[in-house]
């Protein structure tokens, strides 16, 4: 996959060469281009912004850098060019598993009281947020939603499987997890865990799975399609819960 990420702070992104995600780079699963779009602003004064017409408070991002430097970049039709937008759809991990599909993807980082409309009208094909607040900057975004991404990857975590039982990724919470010592102080890994039994572990897995998801976020509930074993489970939590 190829990722262009517009920004007029490209040394933030420096954090992208390490971990998983500078492994996927170094074993060519990922390439990441990181563009400074005032070098593309057209004028002397390398300007980005200006007021906004009609007045108001702050700076608007102005058209010509953002175009030109998509311009510059080798895109093509199916190029998916994400602005980073607080009124964006909400980015979360199905759209996190859908992008992570495609081969080229453009991120816009913005600064600044907003942009010009005509980059939002004429020029992207996504509008994404992390989140219901506000940000200095898209950078940060960016980054949750590059790494969010590439991770889905295939072979950037090594194992397909890795994932799969992230939370989110199943529609579902993920279930607790434990590692040696069995007891530290006292607290102890519950017992089923360490018994060998793959099918008791595996019903363990999906009614604690199920029961942080009810408690914590129940509104993934809501549209999550139960199986008549969940469904039971789930009854069995609700009247565990109400004794």
């Amino acid at each position: 996959m190829k990722i262009d990420i517009l920004t007029l702070f490209p040394d933030m992104f420096t954090s992208l060469n390490h971990s998983i995600l500078g492994k996927a780079r170094d074993k060519n699963i990922l390439d990441i281009n990181i563009v400074d779009y005032r070098k593309f602003s057209g004028n002397k004064h390398n300007q980005v912004d200006d007021y906004p017409f009609g007045g108001g408070q702050g700076m608007v991002l102005k058209p010509e850098p953002i175009f030109n430097a998509v311009e510059s970049l080798n895109k093509t039709d199916k190029t998916r060019i994400i602005l980073l937008c607080p009124q964006g759809e909400r980015f979360n991990q199905k759209k996190a598993e859908e992008l992570s599909k495609e081969d080229h993807l453009i991120f816009i980082c913005g600064h600044y009281e907003g942009y010009d409309e005509r980059i939002r009208e004429y020029l992207v094909t996504d509008e994404l947020s992390i989140g219901d607040f506000i940000l200095t900057g898209g950078e940060f975004a960016a980054m949750t939603m590059v790494d969010s991404i590439a991770r889905l990857i295939p072979d950037v975590l090594g194992k397909e499987e890795s994932h799969k039982d992230d939370s989110f990724s199943t529609g579902l919470l993920e279930y607790p997890q434990y590692t040696r010592p069995k007891d530290y102080k006292g607290m102890l890994v519950p017992d089923v865990l360490t018994s060998g039994h793959h099918k008791n572990i595996e019903k363990y897995r999906m009614k604690e799975s199920l029961r942080r998801t009810y408690i914590r976020r129940p509104d993934m509930l809501e549209n999550y399609d139960l199986s008549k074993e969940e469904a039971k489970i789930l009854d069995e939590i609700k009247k565990e819960l109400r004794n």
